[in-house]
C-alpha cells in the first residue's frame, strides 16, 4: 500500500508517501517527505498570517507534490492523449476548475502539471481536515479533492491532534498495533494553538481530560519571544537561549521568578496567558530599553522551565489518577530537549511507557498524517464528502 498525504493546517506545506508493507508486522518505508516552510514570510509579524499562509499553500502545493513523487520515483511523464479522449480530459479540466474555484493559481498550477503527468501508483490520499486554520486547511482538502477527483483514488480524512499521537507508533521501519501493554495512556499534545491532555483507551478512543483555557503552550513561547525580541518561532529560540544560563552556579544566583499558572489546580487545564503579562511587566520593568544577553538569557530559562513545570505537573497528575500505562507526547513543543527529558526521568521513576516522535516529526509535517491514514484505511471515503474543520475535535 502507498500513501500520499497532504498537510496545510498551519505554516507549513508538506506532502508524503509512505509504503507499507505487511509481512508478521506492518514495515514502512518513507519514500519522500518534502515539507516547504514559511517561517522567515511570518517572522516580522511574530506569528502566522493565515491569509498569507493560505497563499504560500496555493503557490507550494503543486511543486511540493512534484517533488514528492520525483523523490519516490513515481512520478512519470504523460503518454500524448488520443482524439477520442479530448472531450473527456475537457469535462474533467470543469469538474477540476470547480473543485479549486477559489485557488485558481493553485488550479493553473495544477492543471500543468497533470497535464504532463500520468496517475502514479498510489492506493490511497491522506490530508489533514482539521483542526487548524480555516483558510490553510480548505487549501490542502481542496487541493486533495482534486487529486482524488482526477487520479480516481479515494481519501482518508485525518486529525491532525491524533496524527501527533500515532506518529509515536512509528519505530524502526515497524508500525507498532499490537500494543496492549501500553494502555491506557495520557497523551500530552502541544501543538501550536493546542495543548491538550488526552486520556487514549486504545486506538480511537480519546477523551480529552484536560486543555488550555487561552493561550497554548506554544502561543505562550511565540509571545514571549517576541516581547524579548527574539525570533518566531519562539519555542527553539527560548530553548536556545535558556541553555546560555544553565549552571549551577548561575542558577544559584537566579533572581527572576516567574508563576507557574494553575498548576496545583485540582483539574486537568492549563493556562498561560498570566505567564505572557508576567513576563511582559518583567521586561517592562527595566530601567534599561536594551536588555542585555544575561537578561535575556535569564528570562528565557525561566520562560521554558515554568511552562514545562506546569506540563509536567499536570500530565504527572493525570497519570497517577488515571493510573495510565504510559505517557506519550506530541506536538512543536514536545521537541523541546527539557521537556523531553523530565519525561524520560518521570517514567523511569515510575516504571511506565514513555513515546515520543523523533524531533523532526514533532513539527507539522505529511508523514504523521499517512500514519494516521493507515489506521483509518478502512474509513476512506469519496472526494465529494471531504470537509475541513478548523475546530474538529478528537473524540
Amino acid at each position: 500500500m502507498k500513501i500520499l498525504s497532504i498537510e496545510t493546517s498551519c505554516d507549513e506545506t508538506a506532502v508524503a508517501i509512505l509504503k507499507i508493507t505487511k509481512q508478521k508486522e506492518y514495515f514502512f518505508k518513507i519514500l519522500s517527505n518534502i515539507v516547504a516552510s514559511q517561517i522567515k514570510i511570518h517572522q516580522k509579524y511574530g506569528g502566522v498570517y493565515p491569509t498569507l499562509a493560505k497563499r504560500e499553500h496555493e503557490r507550494n502545493l503543486a511543486p511540493v507534490l512534484r517533488q514528492s513523487l520525483l523523490e519516490a520515483r513515481l512520478q512519470k511523464s504523460k503518454v500524448k492523449n488520443q482524439k477520442s479522449k479530448i472531450q473527456i480530459k475537457s469535462q474533467k479540466l470543469k469538474t477540476l476548475k470547480e473543485i479549486l474555484q477559489r485557488h485558481q493559481n493553485l488550479y493553473k498550477s495544477l492543471k500543468r502539471f497533470l497535464s504532463k503527468s500520468q496517475k502514479p501508483t498510489i492506493d490511497l490520499i491522506a490530508v489533514t481536515v482539521g483542526p487548524g486554520l480555516e483558510p490553510c486547511l480548505w487549501t490542502g482538502v481542496n487541493f486533495a479533492k482534486a487529486l482524488s477527483f482526477w487520479w480516481n483514488l479515494p481519501i482518508v480524512p485525518v486529525n491532525h491532534i491524533e496524527a501527533h499521537i500515532l506518529v509515536n507508533f512509528i519505530e524502526q521501519n515497524q508500525i507498532k498495533i499490537k500494543t496492549q501493554k501500553l494502555f491506557p495512556a495520557v497523551c500530552l499534545v502541544v501543538s501550536g494553538g493546542h495543548t491538550q491532555l488526552i486520556l487514549m483507551r486504545n486506538f480511537g478512543k480519546y477523551e480529552i481530560v484536560g486543555e488550555t483555557r487561552d493561550d497554548a503552550a506554544g502561543e505562550c513561547f511565540d509571545k514571549t519571544a517576541r516581547i524579548l525580541g527574539l525570533p518566531y518561532p519562539g519555542g527553539p529560540a527560548i530553548e536556545k537561549q535558556a541553555l546560555q544560563w544553565k549552571s549551577e552556579t548561575q542558577r544559584s544566583k537566579f533572581k527572576i521568578k516567574l508563576p507557574r499558572p494553575m498548576i496545583y489546580s485540582k483539574d486537568y487545564d492549563f493556562s498561560f496567558s498570566g505567564l505572557k503579562t508576567a513576563v511582559l511587566y518583567k521586561v517592562k520593568s527595566q530601567k534599561s530599553k536594551v536588555k542585555s544577553q544575561k537578561f535575556i538569557s535569564q528570562m528565557a530559562y525561566e520562560i521554558q522551565a515554568a511552562i514545562n513545570d506546569v506540563l509536567v505537573k499536570k500530565t504527572i497528575k493525570a497519570v497517577k489518577d488515571f493510573r495510565a500505562k504510559s505517557i506519550i507526547l506530541g506536538g512543536g513543543v514536545a521537541a523541546n530537549s527539557d521537556l523531553r527529558k523530565r519525561f524520560e526521568n518521570f517514567s523511569e521513576a515510575l516504571k511506565i511507557n514513555f513515546l515520543v516522535p523523533p524531533k523532526k516529526y514533532c513539527t507539522d509535517n505529511a508523514v504523521m498524517i499517512a500514519v494516521a491514514a493507515f489506521f483509518y484505511k478502512k474509513d476512506k471515503m469519496s472526494w465529494q464528502k471531504i470537509k475541513a474543520n478548523a475546530n474538529l475535535r478528537i473524540s
